[in-house]
């Protein structure tokens, strides 16, 4: 029987590096299947990005924020009472982390309670990034906030 030596060492060595760099290549693809890009649109919406930077500065700075509240209904997001429907546009973007297909768009109008609702039917569990974007007066702001649906 031959004696253990550094060049069998060098072997097992390079033997275990190769079986790790393809344990790594056929396993964790897998876990890759939903890694989509944000928007299809990144380059255009970065040139943009300083009238997002001004929005959400502008909303930061507010004495009332819209605020939100989830339940088993859906998420209801509440503007202040001096907000209303004639000079402020409001839109939301819930962008699902994991798939796209579940984003949803759409613009709204509030309620007589300043409000309105994103119903739990149009929901799945998982996170959601919620951008808020409203209009008051011609001037636009921008909040966002991570929602995790249960």
């Amino acid at each position: 029987m031959k004696k253990f030596t550094w060049g069998h060492g060098v072997v097992i060595a390079l033997l275990s590096f190769m079986a790790f760099i393809l344990s790594m290549l056929f396993l964790f693809p897998n876990g890759q299947k939903n890694s989509e890009m944000v928007t299809d649109n990144y380059y255009e919406e970065e040139l943009k990005y300083q009238d997002v930077i001004d929005a959400k500065n502008r909303a930061d700075n507010l004495q009332e924020k819209p605020v939100y509240r989830q339940d088993k209904t859906g998420i209801t997001i509440t503007f202040p009472q001096d907000y209303n429907n004639s000079n402020t546009t409001v839109k939301f973007v819930l962008n699902r982390t994991d798939d796209q297909n579940l984003d949803i768009h759409k613009s709204v109008q509030l309620d007589a309670n300043k409000s309105f609702l994103i119903p739990a039917q149009v929901l799945k569990l998982g996170n959601y990034t919620l951008r808020l974007n409203w209009t008051k007066d011609k001037t636009d702001y921008r909040m966002d906030y991570d929602v995790i649906w249960k």
